[in-house]
Formats: C-alpha cells, sequence, structure tokens
C-alpha cells in the first residue's frame, strides 16, 4: 500500500481536471427555466361539421413553459415541456351566433443545440404533442358541439439571441413546432355524437399527415432580464387545418404573449454547489 500511495498521487497530478471533478470542484448545474404566460388575441375559426360560416371573435390561454439543458450532454441537449389551456369565443358575421372553444394542448421536444459567434444559438430537434378540445355551438339542435383530439409526432427547432438592449440583458427567440405524423379524431360529415356513444365507432380516428392535418405554431418572445426575474414579452401565431371524412376545419389565431420567467435549482440531498460549478443554461446565456 506504501509503495501503491505515490503512484495514486501521481496520476492526480497528471489529470488535475479529473481530481477536481472528483473532490466536487468542476461539477455542472443545470438550472431549470419555468414561465408563466398569458396570451391574448384575436380567433378565426371554421368548422363544417357546425356550420360553413367562418366565425371571428377574441381567445385567450394560460400558458406555462419548462426547459432544461439534459444531464447527459447539457452542452448540445435542451429539453422544453410546455401546456397551454385556452378559451375563446367567435361569432358569424352577422354576430347572430357564438362558438365556444375550449383547448387543452401539452407537449414535449427535444433539441440539439450548437452555438454560434455574437450570442447566437440554433437548436433543432423532435416534438411529441396531444390535443383535446370541443367547439360549441348553442343553435345547432342535432349537432351543437365538435370535439377534437389528437396525438402527433413533429418537429421543432430554436433560433436564439442573448445580447442587450442598451444596459439591459435580452434574449430574443423564435420557435415553431410543426406535426408531421399521428392520428386525429373526425366522425363522419352527417355522423351524430349520440350514434357513436350508441356504439358505431367505426372510422373515427384517422391517420395525421401534413396532407391533412397542417397545424404550424410559431412563438416569438423576448426576455427582458430584470435581476433574478425575468419579463417575457412575446407574439404567437397559430395555424391549424384539418380535413377528413367531407369534414373540413380551420382555425388560425393571433395572441399577444405577457409572462414571468425564473430559472431556479433543483439539488438532491447532500449536493451543494460551488464557486466553480459550471451554470449550464437552455436558454440564456451559460456562465462560467
Amino acid at each position: 500500500m506504501k509503495r501503491l500511495l505515490p503512484i495514486i498521487l501521481a496520476l492526480l497530478s497528471v489529470f488535475p481536471g479529473e481530481a477536481a471533478a472528483a473532490d466536487g470542484r468542476d461539477t455542472v448545474v443545470r438550472p431549470v427555466l419555468s414561465a408563466y404566460m398569458i396570451e391574448a388575441g384575436s380567433a378565426h375559426v371554421c368548422d363544417t361539421y357546425l356550420t360553413p360560416l367562418h366565425y371571428s371573435g377574441w381567445n385567450t390561454s394560460l400558458s406555462y413553459e419548462r426547459m432544461q439543458a439534459m444531464k447527459f450532454d447539457p452542452e448540445r441537449w435542451v429539453m422544453r415541456l410546455d401546456g397551454r389551456l385556452s378559451l375563446g369565443a367567435t361569432e358569424n358575421p352577422a354576430g347572430t351566433a357564438t362558438i365556444w372553444q375550449l383547448d387543452f394542448r401539452p407537449s414535449w421536444s427535444m433539441m440539439w443545440r450548437t452555438s454560434l459567434p455574437g450570442g447566437f444559438t440554433l437548436a433543432a430537434g423532435g416534438n411529441i404533442g396531444a390535443d383535446i378540445g370541443v367547439l360549441y355551438l348553442s343553435r345547432n339542435g342535432n349537432n351543437p358541439a365538435s370535439v377534437r383530439a389528437s396525438l402527433t409526432v413533429g418537429a421543432t427547432g430554436m433560433a436564439v439571441w442573448n445580447g442587450r438592449l442598451g444596459r439591459l440583458p435580452l434574449t430574443l427567440r423564435y420557435q415553431p413546432v410543426l406535426p408531421l405524423a399521428g392520428a386525429f379524431f373526425s366522425p363522419d360529415y352527417d355522423e351524430l355524437y349520440y350514434e357513436i356513444y350508441l356504439g358505431n365507432h367505426k372510422g373515427l380516428a384517422h391517420a395525421a399527415w401534413p396532407g391533412n392535418f397542417f397545424r404550424l405554431d410559431n412563438l416569438l418572445t423576448a426576455d427582458l432580464h430584470f435581476g433574478a426575474t425575468t419579463l417575457r414579452l412575446g407574439y404567437r401565431c397559430e395555424v391549424f387545418s384539418s380535413k377528413a371524412s367531407g369534414i373540413v376545419t380551420r382555425n388560425v389565431t393571433h395572441a399577444f404573449v405577457l409572462g414571468i420567467t425564473t430559472e431556479w435549482l433543483s439539488l438532491r440531498a447532500g449536493s451543494r454547489r460551488t464557486p466553480d460549478s459550471r451554470i449550464i443554461s437552455s436558454l440564456y446565456l451559460n456562465k462560467p
């Protein structure tokens, strides 16, 4: 044992980086970014199961976003989890009928990213999303509601710039989400939901691809960093279109985004952050 001790000390001196990692002085800290947002704007709806007319009105949403660099490769991989609960009301051109819309949409994404000069970051990856909601038109006696449900996989990405607006740190981001394949629910053109309730379940699920199920969710955000809390201003435009069993659905929304974002650390019991820890953020500038 006495002969092995000098050899071990010599190896540690040759690999100082490994020794630092062993005593915790080169640990990686991955803060969790949480964003709470309110969205409000206009909505334009057409659902031929309910009516052939186009309806226009307002739409509002409560949304949440969670992002974190991945443990297995925090410099290159980032995870995003988000969910949105929306409520809207649209009227026909004459203003004599209203379609109410309620919708919940969670999704999860994994992206590979790379840093570019000038504070820019690009990322691309995959997305899994679900959508469940309902449109309600009270003036339709037999068919007052139209249900929406889908489960899709698709592509997503980010273009991020971290810089300054004068002396104020600023983060700009553009993120699109595009479903590419999956399944969605749609009854026949003249099929009542009461018939489905009685057991007519044939032909309700349809394969989804951009030719019959197109959804492009565009999110543009500007994060203004005021100390530990960040103010988020943004704009969301979502274009949705589906066609199955003779039923055509169109939905376009424009919304202003207002939110608060924070970064917080999730540490296991007994673990600690040291002054030499590397902080790798999922969206903002990485810190030494």
